[in-house]
């Protein structure tokens, strides 16, 4: 078994990205794709965690994903998640600053790990200002894929993609482990009202559609 985490504790505006064609330097997709699976970073640097309020963490008002996929190489590092990234722990947390009387909005994860079928598990929290702070379980998929760029030249796009979003709630706590291709979600806490101390096990099989 691995990726034991336990979420105690826890609680754009961006420029037009343009692809660059890959030079012989460039570290190969497959290389990439590797590096995403065993670390959830892309050459050294952690994937922006808004990402995955973009993927329907900070916007609960639609019942289902609109934000599916994002190349994660252009993403790291853009404009568009310029915000500050830093590392708690095995938290890895992005904090957009408050804007005139908002509230500073924070998006984080810590990666679980990969199922046996190469899916990644990621637990996430998503804190738009005040008490809340809302809890998710992703299965995603990573994949290289070319394209297209500006120019027509073609380069490979490392694609994130979301398959299943699992909404554990509002101050959920707990632990989520994967072994082979399954997912096993231990709750400790159900919500903010919830001091019973009970412990409630689920399981989610990692698997594409």
């Amino acid at each position: 078994m691995k990726g034991l985490r336990t979420a105690l504790g826890m609680w754009a505006f961006g420029c037009f990205l343009v692809p660059v064609a890959a030079s012989a330097d460039d570290p190969a997709p497959a290389a990439l794709v590797d590096e995403v699976r065993r670390s959830f970073t892309l050459e050294g640097k952690p994937i922006p965690p808004e990402i995955l309020r973009d993927f329907g963490d900070g916007e609960m008002a639609d019942s289902a994903d609109i934000w599916v996929t994002v190349d994660v190489k252009a993403a790291t590092g853009s404009n568009l998640y310029y915000d500050e990234i830093a590392k708690r722990g095995d938290w890895i947390i992005q904090t957009k600053p408050a804007v005139g009387t908002g509230d500073a909005e924070q998006t984080s994860y810590t990666y679980i790990g990969a199922a046996e079928n190469g899916l990644l598990v990621v637990l996430a929290a998503y804190s738009g200002g005040g008490t809340g702070v809302f809890m998710y379980l992703h299965v995603l998929d990573i994949a290289s894929d070319p394209a297209f760029d500006l120019d027509g030249e073609v380069y490979q796009r490392i694609d994130l993609t979301n398959l299943r979003t699992v909404v554990l709630g509002d101050r959920w706590d707990g632990e989520v482990s994967v072994a082979k291709n399954t997912i096993t979600v231990v709750t400790t806490r159900k919500g903010p009202a919830d001091d019973s101390g009970a412990r409630e096990t689920t399981t989610i099989e990692a698997r594409r559609p």
